[in-house]
């Protein structure tokens, strides 16, 4: 039903339709039309449905209550609507198997039900841009599905998720995704320490709300994390250094907060060299930024020094072994030649004698030309 306008409070029979066939559907997929209205009680007429995708369309009003009745549902997918209320707590009480929620881009208000972190099975948490307040709830970090691998079942579906800056849209591997994008709320308070429980989390966003407090020491416990935004907040306090063992990191935002002191240099840091990254943090110092960190000059005058110290000391060394070769060599040759000449009499008179028939053949070279010139001038 791809771009189709189809206006619930018109054509209420479309939604009747659930209500004959509860055991039949388990995927529907109503998105990206034009739908509009509230979404009618009906829907928990769909008790063995997995995939209910309603996403981008104009959905407005709370969710019914009537949808906990669908239990088996893995796929939440309500994006990009006009949903408002509070985000009910009996998503994680009657869902079990839940493996994405994804809320983003509606109205909801009030704060993250901590019933949400019962989802043993979910592996996509996305409730970005909507006015939600309140603290982000520690127990997240009890959401296991993100700290351990899957191995007898291969969830597939389809759905988009923003990873690495850009929403991209996966299918075949979505079962491999582990995402929590919480940006563009009103969140307040500091960043779980629990949420460093998740080892397999591939995204966290938390980007764009009012968070204070420090970045979690134990950061670089998620090793497989790819893409991480803390952009646009209130924290403050070093960046840990842990984070520079995030071999997986490819996409690294801490600009707009107040975070302080050098920025953590090896690994994966190395490559992620770009100074947006840590934008507008007054107080941050070292590579890749300008800003210098306190004894940074003299640390490398320090270096300079001591390589000139190196420098001189090395050449000095070089001119006393230049010195000590041209005197032994010359000690090997004299007493090469004249050591030979004194222990053996035969090459000595031998060397005389050359050097007696040379002088003599000098002479009469010289002789023989003074006399012919003689001759050309008397000419």
């Amino acid at each position: 039903m791809s771009q189709t306008i189809i206006c619930l409070e018109k054509f209420p029979e479309l939604w009747e339709l659930w209500d004959g066939v509860p055991n039949l559907l388990v995927h529907v997929d109503l998105s990206n039309n034009n739908l509009s209205g509230e979404l009618p009680s009906s829907v928990g007429s769909l008790m063995f449905i997995l995939i209910l995708e309603l996403s981008n369309n104009h959905l407005s009003g709370e969710l019914p209550s009537t949808l906990q009745n669908c239990t088996y549902l893995r796929t939440l997918d309500l994006g990009g609507n006009r949903f408002c209320g509070n985000i009910p707590g009996w998503i994680g009480q009657t869902m079990p198997s839940l493996w994405s929620l994804r809320l983003r881009s509606n109205l909801f208000n009030g704060s993250i039900p901590p019933q949400l972190c019962s989802l043993s099975s979910l592996h996509i948490l996305d409730l970005a841009q909507n006015n939600l307040s309140g603290s982000i709830p520690s127990c997240l970090g009890n959401l296991s599905a993100m700290a351990s691998e899957i191995k007898l079942f291969r969830y597939e579906s389809e759905l988009k998720v923003l990873t690495k800056g850009r929403e991209d849209s996966y299918r075949n591997i979505l079962y491999l995704v582990n995402s929590i994008d919480l940006s563009n709320n009103a969140l307040s308070g500091g960043v779980p320490e629990g949420l460093t429980n998740l080892s397999l989390l591939g995204t966290l966003n938390l980007s764009i709300n009012h968070l204070t407090g420090k970045i979690p020491n134990k950061i670089g416990s998620l090793q497989r994390l790819e893409t991480l935004d803390l952009s646009r907040n209130q924290l403050s306090g070093p960046i840990p250094a842990g984070m520079a063992s995030l071999t997986f990191l490819n996409h690294l935002n801490l600009s707009h907060n107040n975070l302080s002191g050098r920025i953590p240099t090896g690994n994966q840091l190395q490559a992620l060299d770009d100074p947006s990254i840590y934008r507008d943090n007054p107080t941050l110092c070292g590579r890749p930024i300008i800003a210098k960190c306190l004894g940074d000059d003299e640390t490398l005058n320090s270096l300079r020094g001591d390589d000139q110290d190196e420098d001189e000391d090395g050449a000095e060394f070089e001119m006393k072994r230049f010195y000590m070769s041209m005197g032994t060599g010359f000690v090997v040759g004299f007493w090469g030649v004249c050591g030979t000449f004194v222990i053996k009499e035969t090459w000595r008179h031998a060397y005389f004698r050359l050097v007696y028939d040379i002088k003599e053949w000098l002479l009469l070279v010289i002789q023989l030309n003074l006399a012919r010139l003689q001759r050309k001038l008397h000419l």
